[in-house]
Order: C-alpha cells, then structure tokens, then sequence
C-alpha cells in the first residue's frame, strides 16, 4: 500500500471556521472529508512510503457520516464499533498566539472516568488522519483521544516550528481542549506520536506535568545529533526533510537553520536552535516525574540515526522501555497505523493500558529493551539495554587487511576521495530501510570495491554464530593530506559468495587538524543486532564519500589509514 501525500492543504478534509474567536472548538459541519488521492506512487520525499492516505481518508470520512458501506467488512466493524462508543467530531483547536490547528476529537459516552490521549501527526500534510485507525481503537478501548495536525503542515495555519516553543504551547492547548470537552472525569493522561509527532509528544510531556506517560515512534532524542553526527553533517537526511516539508510552511528560523546545515554555514547556530528541541535536554524533567516513557526505533533508521535516541533512554530512570526492529524512520508501527496486526503498537498499547489504566498485563515485568535481530525474525527480551552486550571482542585493523587478534603497527592502506563506492549506507533515504522490512536488504557486491578508493579489512570465517548485540566501536589513525577530512565506516557481513549486507556504519569528520597531520578518530557505529552466521566473516570498509553524509573531503585528496604502536586501530565487537 502506498501512500497519497496530498498536493497542497485543500486536498485534506478541512474543517468550518468556529463561529466566533472565542468558540474555537466548536466542530465543523458534518460534510465527509475529501479523500486523499488513490495514486500508487508515493510522493517524492515522503517520510511515511508506506501509509495508504486514501485508506486512511476513507476511514476517516466513515467516522464522520456514519456511513461505513464502502469500506471493507472489518473495517466497517471498526467504525460501527467506535460510534457506538464515543462520538468523533472534527474541528479546530486554538493553539499559541491563536494558530487554529485541525484536529479531530473521540469523546466517550456516558459520564464516567477515562484517561486521554493526545496525537500530534507526523511530519506530513495527511496530518492527524494518519491516526484516525489507531485514535478510534483507543476510543473502543475506553479513551478519549484529541489527535492534531501540527502548525504549518495540513489544514492547520501557522508556521513549521519544528518542535520549538510553539509547537509545545499548541501541545498544551491541544490538552486543554481535549479536558474541556471530556463527558466524565479524567483520570490519567497520555502524549502518543510518530516521528514529527513523537518529538513535540516528548518536548510537552517534559514542560506539561499533567502528561502521566509518553509513546514515542521514531522520534529523535537529540535533534543536533539528527543534524551533525561525529562533527560530520547528516545532509541526506536534512534534503529529506526538506523534500518531505515541501507542501507546508516553514518558519523562516527553520528554513534558514535547514539550509544553513546543508551549506555547511553556522553550524554552532544550528546545534543552539536544535538544543531547544531536544529531548534529550529535558532529562531533569523526565527523571523528577519518573514519566513512563516507551521508545520504538528501527536499527537502521536513515532520517534520526538510533544511537542519539538511545542516549535519552539510557539517562532516562523511570518506567522505559524501547523497541529496536529492523527497517527505518516510522517503518515498524506503520501497518499498525492502517490497522493490520503489529508487535510493536501491541507494546504501545500495553504500556498506555497500564500506566494510564492501572491495568495488571505484565507490561513491568516484560523488561526495558525487546531487540528484533536482523533477517531473524527473532525478538529478544532483555532487562536493560546494557545486558543486550555480554562481552567485548577485539579486532585489530592490521597492513595485510586483516581483522586479527594481535594488533600490528606501521602500515598503511590509502584512501583516494572524491570517488563513490558500492558502499552507500542507503541508495534513498527511508525507502531502502521499507525494502529492508520486507525482506529485500541491500545486496553489496564486496568485489567491485576498488581497493583506491576504500580501505578494507576482513575478519577470518566465524567457527560459529558471532551474535553481535549493542554499540560496535572503531579507533583508527589517519593522516590527511589537506585540512578538513572526513569518511565513512561500513561494517558488513560477507557471504562466502562475495555478497554483502550491512550490519551498522557511522561517519566522522575532522575540520580543524593541520595538513598532514595524524587524526585520531574514536567512533561509536550505529547500535545493531545482528548474527553473523558460520562460514561468514565480518568486512569494515572506510571510504572518503557517502551520500548521506557531507564530504569535507578537498576533491582527489588522499587519507592514509594506519595504527601506531601507542595507539593501534582496532574494531570492538560487542556480543551478546
């Protein structure tokens, strides 16, 4: 199924005006929304390939006509189950500085208690219809649920904040309407979000102490990490947002700190302005509550890489947990959104069951991390993140391109940059982590690698399954021929057939060593888990280019890989 981002915002269903400034919830007229259209081609720089805007926009129409006779028997069901509980209106909520924001509203019959749960939309003009499947099996489950489209974007007015201090004011103004229009008590009350709507969910549940618990997919929790990774800029996925906004309407403070990031100019003003917007930064207010928070991220996400998400959940110390899939940014979840059954919106649903329900499942002793292992299928349980790595083994990067046991000083093994290698992280931003779900993982052909172009080393066949679980680390030496360097490390695994996959990779740049000089690098790669079968062995490959990442690299310049015997190259393997 793919999805229809709609062209512009009237495509969207648009709720009336309210009738007065000071009526700003009244809903709008009963007219069904507009459908999205049915197109089978995704729009070019959607964050969200998968989601099926015409299935959601039809849903959503049902909700509001009580006419579900052109849907499919099972989700006609959904929608006579939902009305018979909970009356769904469409309207507007009055956000910071009187930004009208479109949104739709599940209240509840009857007059007694319930929780709440508020859903800021992703980074799409769908806006909150991408939620209208999950907010109704809320709404049966006995919530009542606000979910909003975020300023700039949709049918909502304003400007793209980008999870800024408005963003966060119009977070709050959503939990005011929504407490406002309740029929009975509320008794606990939840933030839930994907991707976009995952950040601005964290940022208010970290400012707002009513929040009780917070559902996070595919969020970041560093924005300046999203932005700059190991002082190297992340402009694949800056263009991808970019590509993905085109329809909305940025801030001129977010256009500018977007662009800047691309043309490599006031990057210090760049990491202030995402400072503010990181969660991460926001761990005191976290920690004091012990707000439950529920993490799902995917192994290879391309658009907000996992190690800055999983540094906010490792200084987290109330209720956590975190689910890793494999796929990329709002991949695992996204069937869950149309409907379909899904492992991780079940987890979701649990933890928001028993931390604003008090129900008694289990969810508290399920522990922190559930890890699905890469072409396995199989998801691990784990206590803490920390207990996903059992122990650490050592590779040294050695003259012959060898990963050996024994380190090995005064080689060296050049790099000439400029030039593109077999080795791209991802051929499209988000895409090539989908085809990953569904069993189609980038096939690498180890033998086209020219060997002037990347430096190579390979590790002897594995007498056994090298089951690697957690954050592999690189320490190299280099030297660079001019000032500002940078490149890419791929760690892969190699199939006695010659193809390979990719396990985990990272970049790194330096920009202020003098020409010539040696570098010493010390590299977190992107946290994985991932079995090396028997019979196959383990390549890292360090190339000067990558298209996801900026290149500080002069055109034709050289890199000259190499380990010293104070401080030899090596490679840890963190194993499970």
């Amino acid at each position: 199924m793919n999805p229809a981002d709609p062209a512009d915002p009237s495509t969207l269903p648009t709720p009336s005006a309210p009738s007065t400034p000071t009526d700003q919830t009244a809903p709008s007229t009963p007219t069904a929304p507009s459908t999205p259209s049915a197109s089978c081609t995704p729009p070019v720089g959607s964050l969200h390939p998968e989601l099926d805007a015409a299935t959601l926009g039809s849903f959503a129409a049902a909700l509001e006509s009580g006419d579900p006779s052109g849907l499919p028997p099972a989700r006609a069901a959904e929608v006579e189950a939902v009305r018979s509980v909970a009356v769904f209106s469409r309207g507007r909520v009055a956000g910071a500085g009187g930004v009208l924001l479109d949104a739709a509203l599940w209240r509840r019959k009857g007059s007694g208690p319930r929780p709440v749960v508020v859903m800021p939309a992703p980074w799409t003009n769908l806006g909150w219809v991408a939620y209208a499947v999950r907010a109704s099996a809320f709404a049966t489950r006995g919530y009542d649920v606000l979910a909003y489209t975020p300023r700039g974007f949709g049918a909502s007015a304003g400007r793209v904040d980008t999870a800024g201090p408005l963003d966060v004011a119009d977070g709050s103004r959503a939990l005011d309407h929504l407490l406002q229009r309740t029929a009975g008590p509320v008794t606990r009350i939840g933030f839930l979000g994907v991707s976009y709507g995952a950040g601005i969910g964290l940022l208010v549940a970290a400012r707002d102490p009513r929040v009780d618990a917070v559902v996070a997919f595919s969020t970041w929790g560093d924005l300046g990490e999203v932005l700059v990774e190991n002082s190297t800029r992340r402009v694949g996925a800056v263009r991808a947002l970019l590509a993905a906004a085109a329809r909305a309407r940025l801030s001129p403070e977010t256009e500018r700190v977007l662009e800047d990031v691309l043309a490599g100019r006031d990057i210090a003003g760049a990491l202030r302005w995402a400072e503010e917007r990181s969660p991460f930064g926001h761990v005191k207010e976290f920690n004091r509550r012990r707000l439950p928070v529920f993490l799902s991220h995917a192994w290879h996400e391309t658009l907000f890489p996992p190690n800055q998400t999983l540094k906010l959940f490792d200084e987290l110390t109330g209720p956590r947990r975190v689910v890793l899939s494999v796929g990329d940014h709002a991949g695992p979840g996204t069937g869950g959104l149309l409907g379909l059954p899904d492992r991780v919106w079940t987890d979701a649903d649990r933890w928001f069951d028993h931390h604003l329900m008090g129900a008694p499942n289990g969810v508290a002793e399920d522990g922190q991390v559930a890890g699905e292992v890469m072409w396995s299928g199989t998801v691990e349980h784990r206590p803490t993140r920390h207990a996903l790595t059992r122990r650490i083994r050592r590779l040294h990067l050695t003259g012959g391109g060898q990963l050996a046991e024994r380190p090995e000083a005064g080689w060296t093994a050049g790099v000439l940059c400029g030039v593109d290698t077999p080795t791209a992280v991802a051929d499209e931003v988000v895409r090539s982590g989908y085809a990953e779900m569904a069993g189609r993982p980038k096939i690498y052909p180890a033998g086209d690698i020219d060997r002037a172009v990347a430096a190579v080393w390979v590790c002897a066949p594995a007498e056994e399954t090298l089951r690697l679980r957690g954050v592999p680390r690189l320490r190299v030496t280099y030297r660079a021929a001019n000032p500002g360097s940078s490149f890419v490390a791929h760690l892969m695994d190699l199939a006695p057939d010659g193809s390979a996959r990719l396990v985990t990779h990272a970049p790194y740049s330096d920009l202020g060593s003098a020409p010539d000089s040696l570098v010493g690098a010390d590299i977190d790669l992107q946290a994985t888990a991932y079995d090396v079968p028997r019979g196959h062995r383990l390549l890292l490959v360090m190339a000067g280019r990558d298209a996801l990442y900026a290149d500080a690299n002069l055109p034709r310049a050289s890199l000259a890989f190499t380990s010293p015997e104070a401080t030899p190259s090596y490679l840890d393997l963190p194993l499970g």
